[in-house]
């Protein structure tokens, strides 16, 4: 018993040392520099927190038991008084992990509640023996404070929504393309799922905060977060495009990584200025980040009102005449008439019938000279009106002024005059207008553009004395990876175009390169260029795509070099899988070379012999994957080994973004049983790259056999 009673003594003594320790390191921690060792005694702190809560809340459960003997009273106190000592170190050991990268308020209210939890433990402890009828609900303020304190620092370790996303509602509102706003919609969800964990109030590693506009704008300590324009030097597309094991990877690996669209969206955005307030809209068509969001935005507008009677509908459907759904299990509906022959003007009196679900007529090239439009004024949710070269009015044009909820409306080809302003500054929601070849005066259009800022009106294309750039033709193919050949459509919206191209990779131009007339078959492995071009117009800027032939299939492929663990994907199955890695070498369908060069050997039937080896490879600088320092191929004639290429490959000059390449090689006509294939990686990035002196990536997902 003595030995106990001093044991109880010295913990009861400690508690006043941990309690003095902690208002130190809470009130003046600022000002004491931490040694090393002690940083590791704070980062036990989430190993430690889990004693002294059960302890404490096992030791205030005696406080409620009735008629409490001598021995039961021991037991509670033991379990209050080394809870309290736990909670005494837990306190210190999270102080002393606050000192890396932890401040903000929900911190310090995490802190000191902390503090409180203790303390409140001490009092339950020194004065359990009395009769004070404060006791029990002082042990219930001390359970609350511990829970308290628990989900605060949950919050600042997982997040402040970790306790209740379970039972959160997993569906994400849709946002149309229209509306969406590139920052908040597009590129904000990915920094709050994958980086606000490290970066936000309470824990703000490197200095670097990612939950306000501000701290975004100001980076970090290592420098900008994003430079508008700038991926080299913007931090956040550094990190993201590092190797997943080298240290400055973003997110970390032991984190949950950016998917591939993310970061193509993260890059794009960075590229096309960092603009935090632009619509998705405002962006160029052609460009990467309006393409990317396109894709992950709906262009499907929801609408609340109950579908048309489907009888309706097919009654109304006729030779001139066509009502469909504005999409698939749409209520809403598209009117379009044909046939300026066969439009009866009382047809569209029909239309009431469905005027509430109607949000888009196209009346383009009808004759509605005279005709009485201001019926239209009861279709409540129409939206978008096409008036084009149909002898539209002031008059009419002022009939239709009503139109609460009209967005777009096209009246090109119309003697509409400078008397129909006012009629279209009434349109409340208006925010698209079509104006080509009006009666308005070069003063009415000024004043359209000076009163209406926020529509985007469209007066059409004068091109005197200035030359514009076409945009780039669209490639249109099956599939990247063929077996035996695939057919190739280039397409451009402006029909009266030339589209030259080529298939060897060079830039077409307008005089020598082939005249794009119909569908190309590619029948090998093939980096096609496109171009397109037309009278005092400036060429467009390249298209191109690598479509790769699958070709003869390799009966083995072994491996003489590992790949690095972190990319070996399905080892040698992947080289002749037949299956075309996407432009992103963490997707786990590359094998990827940094320490060992890419080494590998490839048989084939005998009766099958190739012409042709095409390697497919990943280029990505930003990545550290550049092409490989020196190529290498062998055949294997008999017994014996014959060097049949030894070459050093066309290196980058510049950073661009993640893309297919190929290097391809003719084969002897000789008697050959095998290929064998070396590819080195760069010793040492070009001082030109952010990591200059560095090793750098070859990454390879297939080698293909052509006959």
């Amino acid at each position: 018993m003595p030995k106990i009673h001093r044991i109880q003594q010295i913990l009861e003594n400690s508690l006043f040392a941990w309690l003095g320790l902690a208002l130190i390191l809470a009130i003046a921690g600022n000002s004491i520099e931490i040694p090393s060792w002690l940083q590791v005694v704070g980062r036990s702190h989430p190993l430690l927190l889990h004693f002294p809560i059960v302890l404490l809340i096992f030791g205030v459960v005696f406080f409620w038991l009735p008629d409490k003997n001598s021995e039961v009273k021991e037991i509670g106190s033991f379990s209050l008084l080394i809870g309290s000592n736990f909670a005494g170190i837990t306190v210190i050991a999270g102080l002393l992990l606050a000192k890396e990268d932890y401040e903000g308020s929900e911190l310090n209210w995490h802190q000191w509640m902390g503090i409180a939890a203790y303390g409140i433990s001490m009092l339950l402890y020194f004065y359990r023996n009395s009769k004070a009828q404060l006791l029990k609900p002082l042990s219930l303020v001390l359970v609350l404070s511990v829970v308290v304190t628990g989900h605060l620092g949950a919050n600042l370790t997982h997040g402040s929504d970790f306790l209740l996303a379970p039972i959160k509602s997993n569906e994400t509102p849709k946002v149309q393309l229209a509306d969406a706003r590139v920052f908040e919609d597009l590129v904000q969800p990915i920094l709050e799922s994958k980086c606000q964990s490290c970066h936000k109030e309470g824990k703000i590693k490197g200095e670097l905060r990612l939950d306000q506009l501000e701290g975004i704008r100001k980076g970090g300590k290592s420098g900008p977060f994003v430079l508008a324009g700038n991926t080299e030097e913007s931090l956040l597309t550094q990190r993201i495009h590092l190797p997943k094991e080298e240290k400055k990877h973003m997110p970390p690996k032991n984190k949950e990584q950016l998917t591939e669209e993310e970061i193509e969206i993260l890059t794009a955005w960075v590229n096309s200025g960092a603009d935090f307030e632009k619509k998705v809209r405002e962006l160029p068509a052609e460009s990467d980040l309006f393409m990317l969001a396109s894709q992950k935005f709906t262009n499907e507008k929801t609408y609340d009102f109950e579908e048309a009677d489907p009888d309706d509908i097919a009654e109304l459907n006729n030779f001139f005449r066509k009502v469909n759904p504005l999409y698939p299990e749409s209520p809403a509906l598209e009117v379009s008439y044909f046939g300026i022959s066969a439009f009866d003007p009382n047809s569209l009196e029909d239309l009431k019938k469905v005027k509430e679900q109607v949000v888009k007529i196209n009346l383009n090239k009808m004759p509605l000279e005279g005709i009485d439009l201001s019926f239209l004024k009861t279709f409540s949710n129409l939206e978008e009106l096409q008036l084009n070269f149909s002898d539209l009015t002031d008059d009419q044009l002022a009939e239709l002024s009503q139109l609460e909820n009209l967005e777009s409306l096209a009246i090109s080809g119309n003697p509409i005059s400078d008397s129909s302003i006012p009629s279209i500054l009434k349109f409340k929601n208006l925010r698209k207008l079509f104006a080509w070849q009006t009666g308005l005066s070069e003063a009415g259009k000024q004043e359209l553009k000076e009163k209406i800022t926020d529509v985007e009106i469209d007066f059409g294309f004068n091109a005197a004395n200035v030359n514009y750039e076409l945009n780039a033709p669209k490639l249109v193919y099956d599939e990247i990876l063929f077996q035996d050949s695939t057919l190739l459509e280039i397409k451009h919206p402006i029909k009266t175009v030339e589209i030259r191209y080529t298939l060897d990779g060079t830039k077409p131009d307008s005089i020598n390169s082939p005249l794009y007339t119909e569908p190309v078959w590619v029948k090998n492995t093939s980096k096609i260029n496109a171009r397109v071009f037309a009278k005092d117009w400036i060429g467009s800027a390249e298209e191109s795509i690598l479509l790769f032939k699958s070709g003869i299939h390799p009966s083995e492929v072994t491996l003489l070099k590992e790949p690095n663990k972190q990319y070996k994907a399905q080892e040698g199955r992947t080289l002749n899988d037949q299956i075309k890695g996407k432009n992103n070498h963490t997707t786990g369908e590359w094998l990827g070379y940094q320490d060992n060069p890419f080494d590998v050997e490839v048989k084939f039937d005998p009766n099958k012999r190739p012409s042709r080896v095409v390697l497919s490879l990943l280029y990505s600088e930003s990545a550290y994957i550049f092409p490989p320092q020196q190529a290498e191929v062998w055949v294997k004639e008999g017994t014996s080994w014959r060097s049949v290429i030894n070459e050093v490959p066309e290196q980058s000059t510049e950073a661009k973004n993640a893309r297919f390449e190929a290097l391809a090689y003719d084969l002897p006509a000789s008697d050959f049983s095998s290929i064998r294939i070396r590819l080195t990686p760069i010793a040492k990035l070009p001082s030109w790259h952010p990591g200059a002196g560095s090793k750098g990536w070859v990454f390879v997902d297939e080698v293909l056999l052509e006959d």
